[in-house]
């Protein structure tokens, strides 16, 4: 079964615990063709799993620990959990060093051989290599990062934010805060390695801060979201040197808005079909619609509310009918209908209760 044929989905969440109101990873069922959020059940207690990953084989998932430390080592973890396919429940393998402090993404490799991370506080990203039983060994490459940019108080030193591999597999991208810039690797699953490409990263206009990078389908282009200036920067992509050219960047605020003290962007995503982007604003707590042009440019055409406080992540579910904002400071998920001819939002109405959700991946229910 593929994923696009299923309507039954696992709804892993991640979350920050330090509140309280949360106990770690939790699951909940999500049915594509009516949009319904069931209510979230704790399936891991664990601290701060912030970002997940699940493993191709859908047997595994990984869960970045935003930790002081680990073992009495400074630095973050990565946590390996076994996927039970019929209740969606999570039993602990084990866990690793994230290779750096401040872990902030995880993601893994299209061959499932490697857990990758990013590490937003000492500006670092690591390769972990993926046991036969979808346990974690220790890293066996970690890429330390170097240099500022303009904003003294935010870009001092570097802040490795995310983690992503383009869809051959061949490429790693990890958009640095403090840097402002996509630095791009070339990934090697076999050695469980990353080294610098040539060109080595694409910029974006100073002070821009880029945070997530989204692709699309088509992976002629490739979009940055920028968290200091609410920016969105296209690229157009060459799949075969790995190397970014700009097209241009914009607003992901309303022309009547310029930022303001409090305001930053977060998650983005490009629409299944090719044709919308979408990026969040926090503190302005919206969900910025684009259009698509055929030349990679895009139009700002909606700012919708998202009905909640900070909205750090969203995502669209597999078919694409369906937007799920998650809201890290008012501990609630809202649901959107996705208009399949505009692009447009619209609110279902539903809201779900979880102590500060940053992340969403679903797994179809076999």
């Amino acid at each position: 079964m593929h994923a696009s044929d299923a309507t039954k989905y696992f709804a892993y969440i991640g979350t920050y615990t330090a509140s309280g109101k949360s106990q770690g990873i939790y699951v909940a069922r999500f049915d594509t063709a009516t949009g319904k959020l069931g209510a979230p059940e704790l399936v891991a207690e664990t601290k701060n799993p912030s970002f997940l990953a699940i493993h191709p084989n859908r047997k595994f998932l990984y869960a970045i620990g935003e930790l002081a430390s680990v073992g009495g080592k400074k630095g973050g973890a990565v946590s390996a959990f076994a996927i039970d396919a019929a209740t969606g429940k999570l039993t602990p393998l084990n866990q690793a060093s994230s290779g750096g402090p401040g872990p902030c993404h995880v993601s893994v490799d299209k061959t499932g051989k490697c857990v990758l991370t990013a590490s937003y506080g000492g500006g670092s990203c690591s390769v972990l290599p993926i046991k036969e039983d979808g346990s974690l060994a220790e890293p066996s490459c970690v890429v330390q990062h170097v240099g500022s940019s303009v904003n003294p108080k935010r870009q001092a030193g570097p802040h490795a934010h995310q983690i992503v591999l383009d869809a051959a597999n061949r490429f790693v991208f990890v958009p640095d805060l403090g840097l402002d810039k996509v630095m791009i690797y070339k990934f090697d699953a076999a050695r469980g390695c990353i080294t610098p490409n040539d060109p080595a990263f694409a910029t974006v206009p100073p002070g821009s801060g880029p945070r997530h990078i989204a692709f699309h389908p088509s992976q002629k282009f490739a979009y940055v979201i920028n968290e200091m200036l609410c920016t969105m920067t296209a690229f157009r992509y060459d799949t075969e040197r790995g190397a970014f050219t700009e097209i241009e960047t914009v607003s992901t605020l309303p022309a009547s808005e310029s930022v303001q003290a409090g305001y930053s962007t977060a998650e983005v995503e490009v629409h299944p079909n090719g044709k919308f982007l979408y990026g969040s604003n926090r503190g302005h707590d919206t969900i910025a619609v684009f259009t698509i042009a055929e030349d990679g440019k895009i139009k700002l055409i909606q700012n919708e509310p998202t009905q909640g406080k900070m909205p750090r992540h969203f995502t669209l579910d597999p078919t694409g009918r369906w937007l799920l904002a998650e809201h890290q400071s008012s501990d609630s998920i809202v649901l959107f209908s996705v208009d399949q001819q505009t692009g447009k939002l619209k609110p279902t109405g539903q809201t779900v209760e979880v102590g500060s959700p940053v992340c969403i991946q679903f797994l179809p229910v076999k």
